[in-house]
């Protein structure tokens, strides 16, 4: 190690930085976290148009304490496969809050397609508000929040 010269030092490091920063990039959350949320969007949707007050209550509860479970182990977007862990420092401390903003941004979207539907007459404004949302969570969630975490450099 004393014959390394400053500038190769620098560029060894500067290569340990970006391959550490191409696996924070790949953190995330799997893509069978986003199919099922997608999937619970749309019954949600459904039973929000179709049931009754107290299904809507109960599947709300169901639906909430089903996300938190999962979320309780993948909200760190520290396991997006098997094959890889990565700490905490690498992942980013913040995944869980910017994925937190993006289901209240989620949810503000369906109320407001729900609500602009309702306007136009629509007789499910829910169902296809919760079908929008849950396309859009199925084939961009992750995807979503790469972009959300660099942006929150989270």
């Amino acid at each position: 190690m004393e014959n390394v010269a400053p500038d190769q030092a620098r560029a060894a490091l500067d290569a340990v930085e970006r391959a550490r920063r191409r696996v924070a990039d790949e953190v995330g959350l799997p893509r069978g976290y986003w199919w099922a949320m997608a999937a619970g969007w749309v019954v949600l949707g459904l039973i929000g148009d179709l049931g009754p007050q107290w299904l809507i209550i109960a599947a709300t509860l169901i639906f909430g304490a089903g996300h938190s479970f999962l979320a309780s182990r993948l909200l760190n977007g520290r396991r997006r496969t098997d094959q890889v862990q990565v700490s905490a420092a690498v992942a980013g401390r913040r995944t869980a809050i910017v994925v937190i903003g993006m289901l209240f941004a989620l949810v503000a979207l369906t109320i407001g397609v729900a609500m602009a539907l309702d306007a136009d007459g629509d007789r499910n404004p829910g169902i296809w508000a919760a079908v929008l949302v849950a396309a859009i969570i199925g084939f961009g969630g992750p995807e979503i929040l790469r972009v959300l975490r660099h942006w929150f450099r989270s």
